[in-house]
């Protein structure tokens, strides 16, 4: 709430550069959104979709996804959103007409509360309602959610990761069914894939295709 009182008080600057008179300025703009590629981690752990990134995860672009999630700097969601949505055109190809949900991998509860508001969550409505303007069959979906505790992913390893998230996710019981068979994974970035991979998991052991996943920023790793 403090952060919003603040956009509205102080004159705005670019979260990418700190120029003053937008929240992203052109140039910042363009380094999220002129480069959408596949990015996935390599290696990449079984059972990873087909990964996707509008950006690497640096610069600028690192500084405008950590004020989006962390810092409350809510007016980015769009800026995001749009990386996103143009990431998603380019990696469904001529398959962009087809029907698919657009599934957010979920925050823990503690996180949404002392953040303020559900990062992901939001930009998979703002993604979903691009892509139905852009004539694509995509609905958000926020069915998956936590079925255990999981500690802080910071400072682990690969392994460690994937131990610390396997089997932490489910299709919530009480989520109405998904509105296509076909799941696109949406999180913020990608380090080591294993986040994905288990959101993957989930949504598999529930009967849901998962093709694609798709992150605003990517984790240069090296093997």
């Amino acid at each position: 709430m403090l952060n919003v009182v603040l956009d509205l008080v102080l004159p705005p600057a670019c979260a990418g550069c700190g120029a003053k008179g937008a929240s992203c300025c052109p140039r910042c703009f363009g380094s999220l959104t002129r480069a959408p590629a596949r990015r996935g981690p390599v290696p990449s752990p079984p059972g990873l979709p087909d990964c996707w990134s509008a950006a690497p995860y640096e610069g600028a672009v690192r500084r405008m996804i950590v004020a989006y999630k962390e810092r409350g700097a809510v007016a980015l969601a769009g800026v995001l959103a749009d990386a996103l949505t143009r990431t998603v055109l380019m990696a469904l190809g001529d398959w962009a007409g087809g029907r698919f949900a657009v599934v957010p991998v979920p925050s823990a509860r503690s996180s949404v509360r002392g953040r303020g508001h559900d990062p992901v969550g939001r930009l998979a409505v703002l993604v979903a309602a691009r892509l139905r303007a852009l004539g694509a069959g995509a609905e958000a979906w926020a069915g998956l959610g936590q079925s255990r505790r999981v500690a802080d992913q910071a400072g682990l390893s690969r392994s460690l990761r994937a131990a610390n998230l396997a089997g932490s996710l489910q299709v919530l019981p009480a989520a109405n069914g998904p509105p296509a068979p076909v799941a696109l994974l949406l999180d913020d970035i990608v380090t080591t894939g294993a986040t994905l991979t288990e959101a993957a998991r989930a949504l598999r052991a529930a009967g849901i295709a998962v093709p694609l996943s798709v992150t605003a920023g990517a984790t240069r790793r090296r093997s």
